[in-house]
C-alpha cells in the first residue's frame, strides 16, 4: 500500500469497517472478463477470520462462475463525502478488500443461521424467517476473507 497512513491493519478495526458497509462486491474470475457483482451481506468473526455470508438465487451467471472459479475477491466501502484541501481534491472513505473462497451452504439449519445474521445486518434481526417463501429459491454463500485489508482518509 503507497500511503501507509491511511492503511488500517487492526482486524477489529477492519471487522468495524465492514461491517458498516451497506454492500459489497464480490470479483469473479470470468470466462474472459473478471465478473463483479454487489451482494447483501452477513458477516461474522470465526477463529479471527471475518467471514461474509450473501444470499442468491440457485442458477444463474454467478453460481456458474463461483462453481468453476470460487476463489474470489471481495471489497466494500463506505464513501463520506469529496472535498477541496491544501494539496487538491480528495474523497474521504474507508474500504476493506479481501479474498478468500466462496463455498455454498446445504445444510439447512446454517442456511437459516446465516440468513439470520444477513437480515441482522440490515436491521431484521426479528423478522420470523418460516415466514421466507423464498427460502427454498436462495443459496448462501460463505466466504472466509484469509486475507484482508483495510484503508481509510477520514482527516
Amino acid at each position: 500500500m503507497r500511503r501507509k497512513e491511511r492503511e488500517v491493519t487492526n482486524l477489529k478495526d477492519i471487522v468495524d469497517i465492514l461491517t458498516r458497509c451497506d454492500t459489497i462486491r464480490i470479483g469473479i474470475q470470468g470466462e474472459i472478463h473478471p465478473y463483479v457483482v454487489p451482494v447483501s451481506f452477513g458477516v461474522e468473526v470465526m477463529d479471527e477470520v471475518p467471514v461474509v455470508y450473501f444470499h442468491c438465487a440457485k442458477q444463474g451467471l454467478k453460481i456458474d462462475l463461483l462453481e468453476k472459479h470460487p476463489e474470489v475477491c471481495v471489497e466494500g466501502d463506505i464513501f463520506y463525502k469529496v472535498e477541496q484541501t491544501e494539496q487538491g481534491i480528495t474523497t474521504r472513505y474507508e474500504s476493506i478488500v479481501g479474498q478468500g473462497r466462496c463455498e455454498f451452504l446445504t445444510e439447512l439449519d446454517e442456511i437459516k443461521r446465516c440468513l439470520r445474521l444477513i437480515n441482522d445486518h440490515y436491521g431484521y434481526n426479528d423478522y420470523p424467517l418460516d415466514r421466507c417463501r423464498g427460502l427454498v429459491h436462495l443459496r448462501i454463500g460463505r466466504i472466509a476473507l484469509q486475507e484482508i485489508t483495510g484503508k481509510r482518509n477520514l482527516a
